[in-house]
Protein backbone atom coordinates (compact mmCIF):
# COMPACT_ATOMS: atom_id res chain seq x y z
CA UNK A 1 0.00 0.00 0.00
CA UNK A 2 1.41 3.37 -1.01
CA UNK A 3 1.91 5.97 1.73
CA UNK A 4 -0.15 9.13 1.06
CA UNK A 5 2.67 11.23 2.54
CA UNK A 6 5.87 9.94 0.91
CA UNK A 7 4.55 7.39 -1.65
CA UNK A 8 6.72 4.65 -0.19
CA UNK A 9 5.13 1.24 -0.83
CA UNK A 10 5.96 -0.57 2.40
CA UNK A 11 3.77 -0.19 5.47
CA UNK A 12 2.79 -2.26 8.44
CA UNK A 13 -0.71 -2.89 9.72
CA UNK A 14 -1.22 -1.59 13.24
CA UNK A 15 -4.86 -2.55 13.65
CA UNK A 16 -7.63 -4.25 11.63
CA UNK A 17 -11.34 -4.31 12.32
CA UNK A 18 -14.59 -4.92 10.51
CA UNK A 19 -16.31 -1.84 9.12
CA UNK A 20 -19.50 -1.04 7.24
CA UNK A 21 -21.45 -3.81 8.94
CA UNK A 22 -18.84 -6.44 8.11
CA UNK A 23 -18.75 -5.56 4.41
CA UNK A 24 -15.24 -4.13 4.58
CA UNK A 25 -12.10 -4.19 6.70
CA UNK A 26 -10.64 -1.00 8.14
CA UNK A 27 -6.87 -1.07 8.61
CA UNK A 28 -4.66 1.45 10.41
CA UNK A 29 -1.23 1.44 8.78
CA UNK A 30 2.14 3.02 9.42
CA UNK A 31 4.62 3.80 6.68
CA UNK A 32 7.95 2.04 7.23
CA UNK A 33 9.78 4.94 5.60
CA UNK A 34 8.35 8.13 7.21
CA UNK A 35 6.18 6.64 10.05
CA UNK A 36 3.08 8.48 8.72
CA UNK A 37 -0.10 6.77 9.89
CA UNK A 38 -3.08 6.33 7.59
CA UNK A 39 -6.28 4.32 7.23
CA UNK A 40 -7.25 2.01 4.39
CA UNK A 41 -10.45 0.13 3.66
CA UNK A 42 -10.56 -3.24 2.00
CA UNK A 43 -13.76 -4.34 0.20
CA UNK A 44 -14.77 -7.25 -1.96
CA UNK A 45 -14.70 -6.17 -5.57
CA UNK A 46 -18.07 -6.72 -7.19
CA UNK A 47 -18.88 -7.14 -10.85
CA UNK A 48 -20.93 -4.21 -12.14
CA UNK A 49 -24.62 -4.91 -12.72
CA UNK A 50 -26.27 -3.57 -15.86
CA UNK A 51 -29.87 -2.38 -15.54
CA UNK A 52 -32.05 -2.78 -18.63
CA UNK A 53 -34.59 0.04 -18.64
CA UNK A 54 -38.16 -0.15 -19.97
CA UNK A 55 -37.12 1.49 -23.24
CA UNK A 56 -34.27 -1.00 -23.73
CA UNK A 57 -31.53 1.42 -22.68
CA UNK A 58 -28.79 0.00 -20.47
CA UNK A 59 -27.03 1.66 -17.57
CA UNK A 60 -24.86 0.58 -14.67
CA UNK A 61 -26.72 -0.10 -11.42
CA UNK A 62 -26.65 3.06 -9.35
CA UNK A 63 -27.19 2.52 -5.65
CA UNK A 64 -27.72 6.22 -4.94
CA UNK A 65 -30.41 6.44 -7.63
CA UNK A 66 -32.32 3.61 -5.96
CA UNK A 67 -31.92 5.22 -2.54
CA UNK A 68 -33.16 8.55 -3.93
CA UNK A 69 -36.31 6.87 -5.26
CA UNK A 70 -36.92 5.25 -1.89
CA UNK A 71 -36.39 8.54 -0.07
CA UNK A 72 -38.95 10.24 -2.31
CA UNK A 73 -41.49 7.46 -1.71
CA UNK A 74 -40.89 7.59 2.04
CA UNK A 75 -40.99 11.36 2.54
CA UNK A 76 -42.92 12.28 5.67
CA UNK A 77 -43.63 8.64 6.56
CA UNK A 78 -41.28 8.60 9.54
CA UNK A 79 -39.02 5.91 8.08
CA UNK A 80 -35.39 6.44 8.99
CA UNK A 81 -32.77 6.82 6.28
CA UNK A 82 -30.75 4.04 7.91
CA UNK A 83 -33.60 1.62 7.37
CA UNK A 84 -33.82 2.60 3.71
CA UNK A 85 -30.05 2.15 3.39
CA UNK A 86 -30.54 -1.41 4.65
CA UNK A 87 -33.26 -1.98 2.02
CA UNK A 88 -30.85 -0.82 -0.70
CA UNK A 89 -28.10 -3.03 0.80
CA UNK A 90 -30.45 -6.04 0.70
CA UNK A 91 -31.47 -5.40 -2.90
CA UNK A 92 -27.88 -4.83 -4.02
CA UNK A 93 -26.81 -8.06 -2.31
CA UNK A 94 -29.63 -9.99 -4.02
CA UNK A 95 -28.57 -8.58 -7.38
CA UNK A 96 -24.91 -9.47 -6.79
CA UNK A 97 -25.84 -13.04 -5.84
CA UNK A 98 -27.72 -13.62 -9.09
CA UNK A 99 -26.02 -15.50 -11.87
CA UNK A 100 -26.80 -12.84 -14.45
CA UNK A 101 -25.03 -9.49 -14.63
CA UNK A 102 -28.08 -7.89 -16.26
CA UNK A 103 -31.32 -7.12 -14.49
CA UNK A 104 -34.41 -5.34 -15.72
CA UNK A 105 -35.58 -2.18 -14.00
CA UNK A 106 -38.91 -3.99 -13.58
CA UNK A 107 -37.26 -6.69 -11.46
CA UNK A 108 -35.61 -4.05 -9.29
CA UNK A 109 -38.95 -2.27 -8.89
CA UNK A 110 -40.61 -5.50 -7.77
CA UNK A 111 -37.82 -6.12 -5.23
CA UNK A 112 -38.34 -2.60 -3.87
CA UNK A 113 -42.10 -3.13 -3.58
CA UNK A 114 -41.55 -6.43 -1.80
CA UNK A 115 -39.33 -4.71 0.78
CA UNK A 116 -41.60 -1.65 1.17
CA UNK A 117 -44.66 -3.85 1.67
CA UNK A 118 -43.11 -5.07 4.92
CA UNK A 119 -42.10 -1.69 6.30
CA UNK A 120 -44.63 0.93 5.16
CA UNK A 121 -47.93 0.64 3.31
CA UNK A 122 -47.89 4.35 2.50
CA UNK A 123 -44.40 4.18 1.00
CA UNK A 124 -45.42 1.04 -0.88
CA UNK A 125 -48.40 2.76 -2.53
CA UNK A 126 -46.40 5.91 -3.30
CA UNK A 127 -43.59 3.95 -4.92
CA UNK A 128 -46.04 1.71 -6.80
CA UNK A 129 -47.90 4.71 -8.17
CA UNK A 130 -44.76 5.97 -9.92
CA UNK A 131 -43.18 2.61 -10.72
CA UNK A 132 -46.37 1.09 -12.11
CA UNK A 133 -47.48 4.36 -13.70
CA UNK A 134 -50.92 4.58 -12.11
CA UNK A 135 -53.45 6.18 -14.43
CA UNK A 136 -56.28 6.82 -12.00
CA UNK A 137 -58.03 6.07 -8.75
CA UNK A 138 -58.81 2.48 -9.79
CA UNK A 139 -55.08 1.73 -9.87
CA UNK A 140 -54.69 3.01 -6.30
CA UNK A 141 -57.71 0.95 -5.18
CA UNK A 142 -56.25 -2.17 -6.79
CA UNK A 143 -52.92 -1.57 -5.03
CA UNK A 144 -54.65 -1.14 -1.66
CA UNK A 145 -56.78 -4.26 -2.22
CA UNK A 146 -53.61 -6.19 -3.01
CA UNK A 147 -52.01 -5.03 0.23
CA UNK A 148 -54.96 -6.27 2.27
CA UNK A 149 -55.08 -9.61 0.46
CA UNK A 150 -51.33 -9.99 0.97
CA UNK A 151 -50.62 -10.49 -2.72
CA UNK A 152 -49.01 -8.26 -5.34
CA UNK A 153 -51.60 -5.84 -6.69
CA UNK A 154 -52.57 -5.80 -10.35
CA UNK A 155 -53.12 -2.31 -11.66
CA UNK A 156 -54.96 -1.93 -14.90
CA UNK A 157 -53.22 -1.37 -18.21
CA UNK A 158 -49.98 -0.26 -16.59
CA UNK A 159 -49.41 -3.70 -15.04
CA UNK A 160 -50.26 -5.51 -18.23
CA UNK A 161 -47.81 -3.36 -20.16
CA UNK A 162 -45.03 -4.16 -17.68
CA UNK A 163 -45.64 -7.89 -17.75
CA UNK A 164 -45.60 -8.14 -21.55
Amino acid sequence: MECPSCQHTDSRVLESRAADGGRSVRRRRECLNCTFRFTTYERVETVPITVVKRDGARETFNRSKLLHGLLRACEKTGLETGRLDMVVDDIELLLQQRGSREVSSLEIGELVLEKLRCISEVAYVRFASVYRQFQGVSDFVAALDGLHRDEPPETGAASLAMIG
